[in-house]
């Protein structure tokens, strides 16, 4: 900062693009920064630092906004990803579409062409403001340098309110390095949480009767029942009323896995044939098969809670349709059942029914991973890595089998401690997450572990993010589920004995990987320890010392069966390929 001699040096005083951008950040509250710099945003990373905000470097702007959004999900406040202009920014509509799917606040903030080149074909110009209000809910430019700070309250502000979703902020080459005086700038009081919205009441009353009325209950926790911190209401309501529930991925947690009242175990059975519904931050969309038959009952009734309006009926016409934040809404229909009490019988058919299938499907998977075969299964994997987990560890996972199987097999006993592909259903946001979740726990939890359980393929998509881990030595425990290939790949056999057949890029299945590929060895080449394990002995072995020694990240690489698959699916729609 410099201040103009003579006259009043605070009024004097001036500060560049650079600084008004960071002190906008600032004052609104915003701690993490995540991105990759270069012309024309050198000057933003620098002096976000000078202003207290961290700024973590990353070797891919898609893995810094999947970086920042996690942090925008885990703490409600969005993180903020620094991309260079054109390519830079282009990397980064990635991450800010998976945010925007997945309804996560994050800021996007990008150089680009200074404003005297437009159209005159400037270095890396693109046309950056259109091009993301594809992908985010604001996306604009400030026209000044008096404009900053009013143009992000509003990009923040737009990303947590209502929905949340991705907002984009353009920063012209030219407006980073430009002055402007102090007291030029308007002062903008920081952005609150977004206001609590509360269902109309009566709409409420008539849900709770349904509830009462019903045969067949089920509750399915979304991950917007995370987000919205309704986990105390949502586990009283569990309890007092004795209600089966079912929560998605992301909704793991928000009432323990462990809790007697859970039916993950029974998902088919229970989505199948429950006849009434309560849908607590969760979408009708493909993760629950659009609530359609035959996955759904054909004349179930459906009770949506969701804050956004034009969520209300989507694929299902709800019998109640409660518009408000999860919180306060669960918070009325306690009050609902406080004033007249009532509990679902635990001896009802229904429970019976479900406990049934809940028991045949624990029995084959602890079957499958009782198999001492090797190599090793992805059951017998999970079972060894369930046993020495801390259970309030931050568990971030994505891969086809690795993520699906690992879901079951994996508990979560605290909210917003799973991170994974998520309603976008997208590879390579697992090392961003983990390092997000470890920056996090690092400031508000120290003792808590990061654990990021990958498949061999999910982890090509951003495996360079180690060098990331071990550049802010954040104790990250990697574990790649490693099959040699997508969905499966060939023993190192078959693959010898195929290459013999003709060219790789003709003979080899384009599912296929490197067999036996050494992925430790990255996390070892940046000074990380790396474990190449194929036995269960192994594996536990390896994972307690990573537990154990958290100076720096860790991975093990953990070699399957190529062949090895999930349990057969009652629905295979989602994963129909013949391959």
């Amino acid at each position: 900062m410099a201040a103009q001699e003579g006259g009043d040096g605070l009024e004097l005083e001036e500060l560049s693009g650079a600084q008004v951008i960071a002190k906008a950040l600032r004052d609104q509250d915003l701690r993490y920064m995540f991105g990759i710099v270069g012309v024309p945003v050198v000057e933003v990373a620098m002096a976000a630092q000078a202003a207290g905000i961290k700024y973590i470097g990353m070797r891919n702007e898609q893995a810094a906004c999947y970086a920042a959004s996690a942090v925008g999900y885990l703490t409600g406040r969005p993180g903020v990803c620094l991309a260079v202009s054109g390519p830079g920014l282009i990397h980064a509509l990635g991450g800010m579409a998976n945010a925007n799917m997945n309804c996560w606040p994050v800021i996007v903030l990008a150089g680009s062409s200074d404003r005297n080149q437009e159209t005159m074909g400037a270095f890396q110009e693109f046309s950056q403001v259109e091009a993301c209000r594809l992908y985010s809910k604001f996306s604009a430019r400030p026209n000044s340098l008096e404009a900053i700070p009013v143009v992000i309250e509003k990009a923040i502000r737009s990303s947590m309110y209502g929905r949340p979703g991705a907002s984009y902020v353009d920063i012209p080459g030219d407006m980073v390095t430009s002055k402007i005086r102090r007291t030029s700038l308007r002062t903008v009081p920081c952005c609150l949480r977004a206001p609590i919205a509360l269902a109309e009441p009566q709409a409420v009353k008539e849900a709770a009767l349904i509830i009462k009325n019903a045969k067949r209950p089920l509750v399915i926790l979304g991950k917007g029942a995370a987000y919205s911190r309704a986990e105390d209401n949502i586990r009283k309501l569990i309890t007092r009323c004795g209600l089966p529930f079912l929560p998605t991925p992301m909704g793991k947690g928000v009432v323990p896995d462990n809790h007697l009242n859970c039916v993950s175990a029974a998902r088919s059975r229970a989505l199948q044939n429950a006849d009434v519904i309560l849908l607590l931050g969760a979408r009708l969309n493909w993760i629950l098969h659009f609530g359609y038959p035959p996955r759904f009952h054909p004349d179930v009734k459906i009770i949506q809670v969701d804050l956004c309006a034009e969520e209300l009926g989507n694929n299902v016409k709800p019998v109640a349709a409660l518009l408000g934040d999860v919180n306060a809404v669960v918070g009325q229909l306690l009050e609902c059942f406080r004033i007249n009490p009532w509990t679902y019988p635990s001896n009802a058919e229904w429970w019976l029914y479900l406990k049934e299938k809940m028991k045949d499907n624990e029995e084959a998977a602890k079957a499958l991973a009782a198999q001492k075969s090797l190599p090793m299964n992805y059951y017998t994997v999970f079972h060894n890595i369930q046993a020495l987990l801390p259970e309030d560890c931050i568990i971030v996972s994505e891969g086809a089998n690795t993520m699906d199987i690992g879901r079951t097999m994996l508990q979560n006993y605290m909210p917003r401690h799973r991170l994974d592909a998520g309603t976008f259903g997208t590879m390579g946001v697992g090392l961003g997450f983990a390092i997000a979740a470890a920056l996090i726990a690092k400031d508000q939890s120290p003792h808590q572990q990061v654990i990021c359980v990958e498949g061999d393929s999910a982890f090509g998509f951003s495996g360079m993010e180690v060098e990331t881990m071990c550049r802010y030595s954040l104790p990250i425990v990697v574990i790649v589920v490693n099959n040699n290939g997508i969905y499966s790949g060939l023993d190192e056999d078959t693959w010898k004995e195929m290459s013999k057949l003709g060219e790789t890029a003709i003979v080899a299945p384009p599912i296929s990987l490197l067999p036996n590929a050494h992925y430790e060895q990255v996390m070892s080449a940046f000074g990380g320890k790396g474990y190449f394990v194929k036995t269960p002995q192994e594996l536990q072995k390896a994972l307690a010392a990573c537990l154990t020694d958290r100076k720096m990240p860790s991975l093990i690489n953990v070699m399957i069966d190529p062949s090895s698959d999930r349990k057969r699916q009652d629905f295979t729609w989602l994963t129909r390929s013949n391959m």
